[in-house]
């Protein structure tokens, strides 16, 4: 396998995440808040990986990410699973064309922490909003301020295997809550190994501040959950907040 980038290493690097939650939670959610919802778009879809699943369980999806080198390993996943699914090259702070609006918007794996501006985040919701049909559902995950500081700050992940090896040094950001993640991988080609080096910038803000941005682009919170737990009410030591949304009618 030729590797071009990250984007070409994701799937391998990624090869533990719990995927299978992520599918889990948006359906237990369609089936508790909306049932009946078909079409759903999957923003920041990366590497296909959720939008795949979805669509095999009798879903609709439209997958967008703002790589195009994601979306050809999103689009030669889709083939391979012999699913038909649309991917577009989009940016989430400005989702526009489609042909009709959904019952579903996802943003899934902290997808949204990777904006850099609280200006951004609230573009995203009010973008979002406009593609959603009303009583629409809105489903995303960040991650908490806790996890920022307390396992991402300061320390090294590493893992090695025969063909994929990295490096992955976390430190606190110049903007409050935010993480620098500065990695570096070993992909093996043959006999030798090309080295690849990647910085990734997230932030993420309280729960309040989501809730205020939320409201403010007329969106209903149904439900704010940690860890993929519907009953679980974000703790002190929650990693992930998981925030369920509906699009409320706006007086014309």
């Amino acid at each position: 396998m030729i590797y071009k980038g990250f984007a070409y290493i994701y799937d391998h690097l990624m090869k533990d995440a719990p995927y299978d939650r992520w599918v889990g939670f948006i359906q237990d959610s369609i089936s508790k808040y909306h049932k009946g919802a078909i079409k759903l778009l999957d923003v920041a879809c990366g590497t296909g990986e959720i939008a795949v699943s979805l669509a095999k369980n009798n879903l609709d999806v439209t997958g967008v990410d703002l790589s195009e080198d994601m979306l050809t390993v999103a689009q030669s996943k889709a083939e391979k699973n012999k699913v038909n699914l649309l991917f577009l090259q989009q940016d989430m702070r400005e989702l526009n064309g489609f042909s009709e609006l959904f019952d579903v918007v996802t943003i899934c794996c902290d997808s949204l922490n990777y904006l850099e501006t609280k200006e951004d985040v609230m573009a995203t919701f009010h973008s979002v909003f406009e593609q959603l049909k009303d009583d629409g559902l809105f489903i995303f995950d960040v991650h908490s301020i806790h996890k920022i500081h307390q396992i991402f700050a300061n320390n090294t992940f590493a893992d090695q295997d025969e063909e994929v090896s990295f490096i992955w040094n976390s430190f606190l950001g110049d903007e409050e809550n935010s993480i620098e993640h500065d990695m570096t991988f070993f992909v093996r080609h043959e006999q030798l190994y090309e080295r690849y080096d990647e910085i990734h910038y997230q932030r993420t803000y309280s729960i309040e501040e989501y809730i205020s941005w939320l409201e403010a682009s007329s969106f209903q919170v149904l439900n704010i959950c940690s860890d993929f737990e519907f009953e679980s009410q974000p703790h002190s030591q929650a990693e992930r907040i998981f925030f369920i949304c509906q699009k409320t009618k706006v007086n014309s």
